[in-house]
């Protein structure tokens, strides 16, 4: 590597890290810690079949459990994240996690199990709402894309790492595992109370009078269309794990096909990210996500053809191109599009979208398989992510104030804002 190439890298680094606050770093490390410590999803299908000797049938009764528990944890971790504040909802979340996986670890009954699986999805999605409201609270909105990139390198990264690592810990002891995690989990809770302040908004009196509600969200109709389009995109993405395992399978792949093919997603994340990021940032975001919707259909779409490993790793390479682009810019939308003093119930609800959709992409992409074959899985996924494509087309033609802007506008209490908060109390929605 020359001088030249080696300084413009050095640059590069220091333009990606540059400028954003020390809580968000501090917040990040929470993030990262958590994933690093993430063993138990990794593992828990191959702990009730293989070591407990419970059915398949059951194992997957016990994730659809633990999704359904995320599905009811993501708006009330929103509603939380605004009214008792982002940093008393990820400390409480944080640790009801902590002590739900580690109570998991010792549970025989079958009962047990399957209750206390739903008590750690319904604890662990709750943090999420609350994390994304704190980093819109403490990042520029010029900053947020590359913010929010940065947040889901960490995951990837951790996730990587500990993925890695399951399998040797289970090979060791599986309660391990489930103790590890809590206390990692303890850890990034730690690191919050230690180091990260509430970011919470302070709303002024006539702000208070006219509290953003569930009632709001579902009544503000763009955002609502930003959320159906999400689910179809999580739609999509989620086959990745859910429909492509089954589909190689069925054509005679091996566990370590798929593994193989599956793991160019992590190492495209970890190594683009970043870099890619740098290239978007600045960039229309409705170009971006009608290209990323129809990146992830047709990638996944192109897998009808697959004949072979390396013909599947190059479909998950372009449906992984489709996911590092979207991720950072549908999370810039939804800030753009949440009202200040409702950040947390805003991001609920988009949290919830990525939460339904994993609750129903298994049996859609079962259903789908067994009654009509995986080409048609296949088919379905380029005919869903062209429609979320034209959806962003359509919806974004006329983009709402820029962040700053709008935000300037709701901290001074602007008449539009007020009058909708006030409208909303009028129909009665503070109750959420």
């Amino acid at each position: 590597m020359s001088v030249a190439s080696a300084a413009r890298l050095r640059r590069a680094a220091r333009e990606t890290v540059s400028g954003l606050p020390r809580e968000f770093w501090w917040l990040w490390t929470s993030t990262l810690v958590n994933r690093l410590g993430a063993f138990v999803a990794t593992f828990m299908a191959l702990y009730l079949t293989l070591d407990r000797g419970y059915s398949a049938s059951y194992a997957g009764l016990v994730a659809s459990l633990h999704g359904l528990g995320g599905v009811v944890s993501s708006l009330g971790g929103g509603v939380m994240a605004d009214r008792l504040g982002r940093r008393p909802t990820l400390l409480i979340a944080q640790t009801a996690t902590a002590g739900s996986v580690a109570l998991l670890g010792f549970m025989h009954d079958p009962v047990a199990i399957a209750a206390v699986a739903f008590l750690v999805g319904m604890a662990s999605n709750a943090s999420r709402p609350a994390v994304q409201a704190m980093m819109a609270d403490i990042v520029r909105p010029e900053d947020r894309v590359r913010a929010f990139s940065l947040n889901y390198w960490a995951i990837n990264l951790g996730f990587a790492v500990s993925s890695m690592a399951a399998g040797f810990i289970a090979e060791f002891s599986y309660l391990a595992g489930f103790l590890i995690e809590a206390g990692m989990t303890l850890a990034c809770a730690l690191v919050v109370f230690l180091k990260v302040p509430e970011s919470r908004p302070t709303a002024t009196a006539k702000q208070a009078d006219g509290d953003v509600s569930l009632g709001t969200v579902l009544r503000d109709g763009r955002y609502m269309a930003v959320v159906g389009l999400s689910f179809l995109v999580a739609l999509v993405f989620q086959q990745g794990s859910v429909g492509l395992p089954v589909a190689m399978g069925r054509a005679g792949f091996s566990p370590a096909d798929y593994g193989l093919a599956i793991a160019v997603n992590g190492i495209l994340i970890v190594a683009l990210q970043i870099p890619v990021t740098r290239f978007i940032e600045h960039r229309d975001a409705r170009t971006l996500l009608v290209l990323s919707s129809l990146l992830a259909g047709y990638g996944f779409g192109l897998t009808a053809f697959a004949g072979s490993v390396g013909v599947f790793a190059l479909t998950v390479c372009v449906w992984t191109l489709a996911e590092i682009v979207n991720a950072p810019t549908q999370t810039g939308l939804v800030v753009q599009l949440s009202p200040v003093h409702g950040r947390g119930r805003y991001q609920g609800m988009y949290t919830l979208s990525w939460s339904v959709a994993a609750l129903i992409a298994p049996l859609m992409s079962g259903a789908v398989i067994d009654r009509f074959g995986a080409e048609w899985l296949w088919g379905m996924c380029a005919v869903v992510g062209t429609a979320a494509g034209l959806g962003y087309g359509v919806l974004m033609r006329r983009l709402p104030a820029k962040e700053g802007e709008r935000e300037q506008e709701q901290e001074s209490g602007a008449p539009g804002v007020v009058a909708a908060a006030e409208g909303a109390e009028g129909a009665g929605a503070r109750t959420a």
